[in-house]
């Protein structure tokens, strides 16, 4: 999204158990910037020195680059910070670690300032993977300047508990912002959400000053009417909408619309690439169950019922969701957009061929959020690579349904006795029985 280009061998070297990375930066404004949108970077600092011990650590700082000793010898106040990945760090032991290395590699000259310092500085110690008991000595030891900071906090701005209107799916803040980045969401871009619920993926979009629309098929959910989802409220407030949330946040210039409407209807648009991104989260049939419009049997309805009539409602199956979605990007998105969205699983069964594929979409990344030890969901991410052709529509596939077995609703309710046969072949019979 800013034209910096990782290089590939660095990323390929990302351990990931450890969450202290490397990375090759031409300027310090690149940092900065990629900091300053990043959700899941908690802080970068220019490296100036690393080592597997302390004593490796100081050497290393001692033949640091040139571009230290202005800092040693500049007058302005400094903050040194020792942390500890894995291993809660005594105070004791900080101040420690923080003598010696100033006594030994870096004698600065400035005042120490703990509440505003000039410049912070960082070591950090990295004691191995998560488990109860922590080495006694780490693994690796990191010092560098404080660059900036990622945008966590915007995490805590938007919590959906702080929003007049949330629902049961409402989606964290901090999954909305992901995903909102994953679609390189920019100013004055055009993003839909077409299973919008209450709008909480729209927000993010929004505070990236990117225009929002959205449908859904639940007109009660849309009209504040449906039953509400906070604890001891028995009915919704009259304001409760996706636009009063933005108006929240001062977005509300970025609303454009909230429709009615059917997603698997693609009819209902005029076909033009209008899109720059669509970010969706379907529904599973776990909390909410997935509809679209359609008859179980014929009704003829006479002139009068016909008037704000709402039509029948049929069960949606996400294999068809899914595939719906992909041709509706394919119609409706532009060259270079992207399609982002989650992918329930049973993960035992879970293949890279239950991805749905369509031939003018392009598989950007594919990530995984375990949901617990049975189930998980992948978070998608497509890119648009040819434009739409009326003379030649090309449709959606599934090389292996992940859904034909079972529905998402009985791969999570249920435990199987064999997972691994019961779910990862397509042709056998499933033996399901009732958990403990």
């Amino acid at each position: 999204m800013f034209g910096i280009e990782p290089p590939l061998k660095d990323l390929e070297l990302l351990d990931q158990e450890c969450p202290f990375f490397i990375q090759q930066f031409s300027s310090e404004a690149e940092a900065k910037m990629l900091a300053n949108r990043s959700v899941l970077i908690k802080f970068v600092v220019e490296l100036w020195g690393h080592g597997n011990t302390h004593e490796d650590l100081i050497e290393s700082l001692r033949n640091s680059h040139d571009s230290v000793v202005p800092y040693l010898s500049d007058t302005a106040s400094f903050k040194i910070v020792v942390d500890g990945f894995n291993k809660s760090l005594p105070q004791k032991y900080k101040i420690e670690t923080i003598e010696r290395l100033t006594e030994r590699a870096l004698p600065f000259t400035g005042k120490i300032d703990l509440k505003k310092p000039d410049h912070l500085y960082y070591l950090l110690e990295d004691y191995g993977k998560q488990k109860k008991n922590a080495e006694s000595f780490p693994q690796h030891v990191y010092f560098g300047r404080w660059v900036a900071d990622g945008n966590r906090n915007e995490i805590q701005n938007q919590r959906i508990n702080k929003r007049s209107f949330i629902g049961n799916t409402s989606m964290e803040s901090s999954l909305s912002l992901l995903m909102a980045n994953l679609s390189k969401v920019q100013k004055n871009m055009l993003v839909i959400d077409p299973f919008v619920g209450t709008g909480s993926i729209l927000v993010p979009c929004a505070y990236h000053h990117a225009y929002v629309m959205g449908t859904d098929i639940n007109y009660l959910l849309l009209h504040a009417k449906a039953k509400p989802s906070r604890s001891k409220q028995k009915t919704r407030s009259p304001d409760e909408s996706i636009r009063n949330n933005l108006a929240q946040y001062g977005l509300e210039t970025y609303y454009c619309d909230i429709m009615v409407g059917d997603a698997s209807r693609h009819s209902m648009w005029r076909t033009s690439e209008i899109f720059d991104a669509i970010i969706t989260d379907p529904p599973y049939g776990i909390r909410e169950g997935a509809k679209k419009v359609g008859k179980e049997e014929d009704v003829l309805l006479t002139p009068d019922q016909r008037v704000d009539h709402i039509p029948q409602k049929v069960d949606y199956d996400l294999s068809n969701i899914f595939n719906d979605l992909l041709n509706f990007a394919y119609k409706f998105l532009r060259t270079g957009g992207r399609l982002t969205y989650w992918f329930p699983v049973h993960r035992a069964a879970y293949k890279e061929e239950n991805i749905p594929h369509h031939p003018c979409m392009k598989l950007v990344s594919n990530c995984e959020q375990v949901l617990n030890i049975r189930i998980s969901r992948r978070l998608i991410t497509m890119e648009k690579v040819q434009p739409y052709r009326e003379d030649q529509y090309l449709a959606s596939q599934t090389h292996v349904d992940h859904y034909l077995n079972a529905s998402f609703r009985e791969m999570y309710f249920k435990v199987t006795e064999n997972p691994q046969k019961s779910l990862k072949s397509e042709g056998n019979s499933q033996h399901i029985k009732k958990p403990p």
